[in-house]
């Protein structure tokens, strides 16, 4: 069991740093923008909240496209209220015991808590790469989803991870755990 707490933080502070005008700035996710990201990582904060205290209303309908169309007036208060909700979830032990249903399938509670760490963890690093922010995860988080991601096999079709992006021998933890999801730790916005 992991607190999920900080990294739950961590990306609502950088959400509610957001202006309206950055919404449509390009992220490391290929062929989404910010706003899309950002409508993504609110209705997986619902989800995996659900997820973690069994609820089955989620079992096997699949999550809208995201696209920053969604994002209403409110909006930064509603995703930063529910990614809090989806750390409070995850404090109980019981989420993390025997099988629960995320992405429309069930599966071990414990494999469902590590996918919504590395969720927390590589897209906080997505919207602070895109804006400009610094982004320091704690080296358990990164070890932790390091563990969830290396656990699926290559090659990697892009629909939960790209292709791997090889790093340096030297890479700190966070660039390798990058690069094990398909994104490049260099990636930059352009201009």
């Amino acid at each position: 069991m992991i607190d999920l707490q900080p990294a739950a933080q961590r990306t609502v502070s950088l959400v509610t740093s957001l202006a309206d005008d950055q919404l449509d700035l390009p992220t490391p996710c290929t062929q989404t923008c910010l706003g899309d990201l950002i409508d993504h990582l609110g209705v997986f904060a619902v989800r995996f909240a659900a997820a973690a205290r069994k609820d089955s209303e989620s079992r096997t309908s699949p999550p809208p496209p995201p696209s920053a169309a969604n994002l209403e007036a409110g909006w930064r208060e509603r995703i930063s209220r529910d990614l809090l909700a989806l750390a409070d979830a995850w404090r109980d032990p019981q989420a993390w015991e025997g099988s629960t249903f995320a992405g429309g399938s069930e599966r071990p509670a414990a494999v469902v808590g590590l996918a919504t760490l590395d969720e927390l963890v590589v897209h906080g690093w997505d919207v602070a790469v895109a804006t400009g922010h610094p982004y320091e995860p704690a080296a358990q988080e990164i070890e932790a989803a390091m563990g969830f991601v290396a656990s699926f096999d290559a090659p990697r079709d892009g629909v939960l991870f790209g292709p791997i992006v090889p790093v340096a021998d030297d890479a700190t933890p966070l660039d390798r755990l990058l690069g094990l999801t398909g994104r490049d730790p260099s990636w930059q916005p352009p201009g």
